[in-house]
C-alpha cells in the first residue's frame, strides 16, 4: 500500500502566510519560477517559526573549563504557584561563560548538587548551582515537549522589568 499524498498549501502574498508563522513550524519560501529539486534548497528558505518566553533563572550548571558557565536552568511557575524547571539554554560565547559566574554569584541559594546522566549518556555528572528565583530572561526556543522547552533555547535578553511571579507555565501553550 502506498503512502498518501499530502499537498502543501501554498500563498503568493507574505501577509497570507503570517498565521503559519504563529501556529506551524514555519514556512518555505520559493521562487515561483525555480523547479523543485529534491534534495537541494536552491531558490528556497525555510523561515522558522520564532517562539518566545519569559522564564526564571533558578540554577546553572558549570561548563567543561572551571570556572565558567555551561548552562542556565530556566524555570516558570505553575498554576499553584509552583516554580518548576522546563528547561535550560546554553551557547553562550567563551566571554559570556567566564564572566556569567561572577555575575550569578550574588542571587545564589546555597542549594547544590551533582546528578548523574540517564543510562547511555557519559558518566559524567551533571551539577548544578542553585539560584534564588529573581533573574528574568526571554530566551527563544523551538518548541515544546512533555512541558518543557526543547532545541535551539537561546537568551534574547535579561528582563530586569518583568517579576519572578509572572512567568507562568501558561505561555508554553501559546
Amino acid at each position: 500500500m502506498s503512502e498518501p499524498v499530502h499537498l502543501t498549501p501554498m500563498v503568493t502574498n507574505a501577509a497570507d502566510a503570517q498565521t503559519w508563522l504563529h501556529t506551524a513550524e514555519g514556512v518555505i519560501a520559493k521562487q515561483l519560477d525555480a523547479p523543485y529539486t529534491p534534495g537541494s534548497r536552491k531558490a528556497m528558505i525555510k523561515i522558522k517559526r520564532v517562539r518566545t518566553l519569559d522564564a526564571v533563572i533558578v540554577g546553572w550548571r558549570p561548563g567543561k573549563e572551571e570556572g565558567t558557565l555551561g548552562a542556565l536552568i530556566l524555570g516558570l511557575y505553575d498554576d499553584a504557584g509552583k516554580l518548576r524547571v522546563v528547561g535550560h539554554s546554553s551557547g553562550f560565547t567563551a566571554k559570556e561563560k567566564r564572566e556569567l559566574p561572577g555575575r550569578l554569584a550574588e542571587f545564589e541559594s546555597g542549594e547544590r548538587a551533582a546528578r548523574t546522566r540517564p543510562a547511555g549518556k557519559a558518566d559524567k555528572d551533571l551539577e548544578w548551582i542553585g539560584l534564588r528565583p529573581e533573574l528574568v530572561v526571554e530566551v527563544t526556543y523551538d518548541h515544546v515537549s512533555d512541558g518543557r522547552i526543547r532545541h535551539g533555547t537561546k537568551i534574547a535578553r535579561w528582563r530586569d522589568d518583568k517579576p519572578p511571579r509572572e512567568c507562568l507555565v501558561a505561555q508554553l501553550d501559546q
